[in-house]
């Protein structure tokens, strides 16, 4: 690692724990940094995307919390054998989720984030399409181009696969079928991911980071194993993670941790159907314009949904997600 006399610069966060940050600079170094105190005490709204207007006004200002993928500036420590991170530049683009314990506010997951990439397994746990709904919506609604991963298809065979997920092809999503055992979909992946900074999400168990490990030997992620009890994944991965792509064109990959809670914060319930692509060229044939495509005459999504346009289980889970937005929305007033 280059030490602390050399020049400072631009760089990108990989990661960090204990207030020391890893920090990759324009020309490949790495080196740990820690946040300067200024920065620790300044609001968020200077350095961050604006953020989503909040029922307070925006009178409880948070500080602003570095996160995997911004990009800083960064200088050596006048304290001498450091280096500090003395500025965090404006993010374009940021994936949030809400705060842990079903607090009010957000969790930047990743910042200045091209696509977000949802993995999923067809079998080991058994896929639940209602939690993978969830994760989409959440893209849609930070604006962000989502992908579907369904991993481990030397499980249960293409075909069945390609049913399982069918839903989401026609939904207009890209959806990779992969087996790291097998080598199925890498090499498609691996170019869908150069250039680009993909966020991987999804359950903890589908193999993310067995994928990332197959995509990219070398990066060496701890890889969560199933319990065979609850068939449900342990949590392994301990904070997200950023790695430099080794594909001479560039990009980054940020691995998350298995995500057990993944809630919607701060959506309206009226904008939920715009975060279901398959919806949109519906939204403006409804008889009413403030449709909730829930009881209305006249409903186009609806009809949709009966002519076989829009899939029963995808228009299911829209209805459950608005009940919880609308439930949440009258618990905050």
């Amino acid at each position: 690692m280059t030490g602390p006399t050399d020049r400072a610069g631009r760089g990108v966060v990989l990661g960090g724990t204990g207030g020391l940050w890893r920090v990759r600079s324009e020309d490949g170094r790495i080196v740990d940094a820690s946040l300067r105190g200024r920065l620790k005490r300044e609001p968020a709204a200077r350095a961050a995307v604006a953020d989503a207007p909040r029922r307070d006004g925006g009178a409880a200002r948070e500080r602003l919390k570095l996160a995997v993928g911004d990009e800083v500036l960064f200088e050596p420590d006048e304290r001498g054998g450091a280096w500090a991170i003395r500025e965090i530049l404006p993010r374009r683009s940021r994936l949030a989720r809400r705060a842990p314990g079903g607090a009010y506010g957000e969790r930047i997951v990743a910042a200045n984030v091209d696509q977000v990439v949802v993995v999923f397994a067809v079998a080991k746990p058994e896929p639940h399409t209602r939690m993978l709904d969830r994760f989409l919506v959440i893209a849609e609604a930070n604006e962000l181009a989502a992908r579907v991963v369904v991993n481990k298809i030397d499980l249960t065979g293409e075909a069945d696969a390609h049913g399982l997920f069918s839903d989401y092809e026609r939904a207009g999503y890209p959806v990779h079928y992969t087996s790291t055992k097998r080598g199925d979909g890498l090499a498609a992946m691996r170019a869908m991911l150069g250039g680009r900074v993909s966020v991987f999400t999804g359950p903890s168990g589908v193999g993310k980071s067995s994928l990332l490990n197959a995509l990219f030997p070398g990066s060496n992620l701890r890889v969560g194993e199933i319990s065979e009890s609850v068939n449900k994944g342990r949590h392994i991965t301990v904070g997200a993670t950023m790695l430099p792509l080794p594909d001479a064109e560039g990009g980054y990959v940020v691995d998350t941790p298995g995500l057990r809670e993944v809630g919607m914060w701060s959506l309206p319930a009226e904008h939920l159907d715009r975060c279901f692509p398959e919806l949109r060229p519906h939204l403006a044939t409804c008889r009413f314009a403030d449709c909730t495509h829930t009881v209305e005459p006249g409903c186009a999504v609806k009809e949709a949904v009966a002519r076989g346009e829009v899939s029963t289980g995808r228009y299911e889970s829209y209805l459950k997600l608005r009940g919880e937005l609308e439930e949440a929305d009258f618990t905050r007033w």
